[in-house]
């Protein structure tokens, strides 16, 4: 299966299929297709759907598998990038649930709650975030601009509150007080970080659809 990213800020992942070969994404995830592709949606068992509904996605699946040769194209829903990841048997992720775009049939999503409540409540990333396994090729969209960091056994990572948007399985997510009462009141960054601890890999984001939400309020028209 060959693939390409294109569009710069605005990007989408573009798919060659060879005949038989399976893509799965959330439902109404494709954004354009050529060539004869089957197009199913499944609900796979009753615990991985319940799963993925609490994790705030679709119950369903669509799977599309290539009748002959064929290409298809998920597009990012904002701003941002797209990040090809190779999993291996076994091997997790941990992403916001709005990061999952597509992935090779093989690929399984699940739910992933904190194991600490006060980092699911304060961290800004969510309690109930999603987990995705391999084997498989996975998409992930991220918004605005993503750095990454490959993180040593007990090194940490500070950020702000919803700036994390995937790390390995094998990271710990919690949070950290700002201190100091001058630092809250007047810092401006908050009143809590989110700190990862590795091992593991990082994927940062620079702007979020929130944040950017927020920053437009003040420029919107008020109705009289």
């Amino acid at each position: 299966m060959q693939y390409s990213i294109q569009g710069g800020s605005l990007p989408a992942v573009i798919i060659q299929m060879a005949p038989g070969e399976t893509l799965i994404s959330e439902v109404g995830g494709r954004t354009w297709s050529r060539g004869p592709i089957l197009t199913e949606t499944k609900g796979g068992s009753v615990g991985k759907a319940l799963g993925r509904m609490i994790s705030g996605e679709s119950i369903f699946l669509n799977h599309y598998t290539a009748q002959g040769p064929a290409e298809i194209a998920f597009a990012s829903s904002f701003p941002g990038r797209i990040v090809a990841r190779e999993l291996q048997p076994g091997e997790s992720v941990i992403c916001q649930k709005s990061a999952f775009l597509c992935a090779t049939y093989g690929v399984e999503l699940s739910v992933h709650l904190q194991k600490k409540l006060t980092a699911g409540l304060g961290g800004g990333e969510g309690f109930i975030m999603q987990k995705v396994t391999g084997p498989g090729l996975a998409f992930f969209e991220f918004d605005g601009y993503c750095p990454e960091y490959n993180l040593v056994p007990g090194e940490q990572l500070v950020c702000d509150t919803g700036v994390v948007a995937m790390m390995d399985a094998t990271c710990q997510m919690d949070i950290q007080m700002v201190k100091g009462v001058k630092n809250i009141l007047f810092g401006g960054e908050g009143i809590v970080d989110t700190v990862i601890t590795g091992p593991g890999k990082v994927y940062l984001q620079t702007m979020t659809a929130a944040n950017l939400a927020k920053l437009l309020i003040p420029f919107l028209p008020v109705k009289k």
